[in-house]
């Protein structure tokens, strides 16, 4: 994990936590005091994990940790008072946001650090799996899109298009989607 955001109306706990995810190797740390002003980061940067020390001045929190984890690969922390901790983890854990309650050891804080990395982890490597298996759909439908126009403008069947483009890649040492998207470019209007 590389990046972290601190939302947090208290500076004393933002030191506190600024100074745990520096011992977590954590090596771009941003501290913000508002709700407003994090919604503003959102839009210029991405982080690894988002730390939401509630309340807010401007709003409880809530509703910006699940705002949060609803875009990107992303961690959340809501760090929230002893009394409402069940409440308002039955509301957000669905999301997938982290719930501690206050006041925060350090060990209890560790631990949390520790389940959010690894949450990152394997959050990041479906992600890469999603993207790989996207690319291989798109290649897929181009390559499905390249056989139509051979099978129409020169009256091949589907194995001996599919035949072609195999062989052309082969032939030219590119893959079938390059020769599929040549196909394309020549043929299609």
């Amino acid at each position: 994990m590389e990046s972290a955001l601190i939302i947090s109306y208290s500076k004393k706990v933002a030191e506190s936590l600024t100074e745990m995810l520096a011992q977590a190797s954590v090596i771009d740390i941003t501290t913000i005091s508002n709700g407003g002003e994090a919604r503003r980061m959102l839009i210029e940067k991405d982080f690894d994990l988002y730390i939401v020390n509630t309340p807010l001045p401007d709003e409880f929190g809530e509703s910006l940790a699940l705002n949060i984890a609803s875009k990107g690969i992303n961690v959340v922390i809501l760090i929230v008072k002893a009394e409402l901790f069940d409440e308002v983890s039955k509301r957000v854990e669905d999301y997938g946001v982290i719930t501690i309650a206050k006041p925060i050891s350090k060990s209890l804080f560790w631990n949390a650090l520790k389940l959010a990395i690894a949450t990152h982890k394997k959050i990041k490597a479906l992600h890469k799996e999603n993207m790989k298996l996207l690319q291989k759909i798109e290649d897929i439908r181009i390559i499905d899109r390249a056989k139509c126009v051979l099978i129409s403008l020169f009256s091949l069947t589907e194995p001996e298009a599919h035949r072609f483009i195999e062989k052309r890649a082969m032939d030219m040492r590119i893959t079938r989607r390059m020769v599929a998207e040549e196909i394309l470019r020549m043929y299609s209007s």
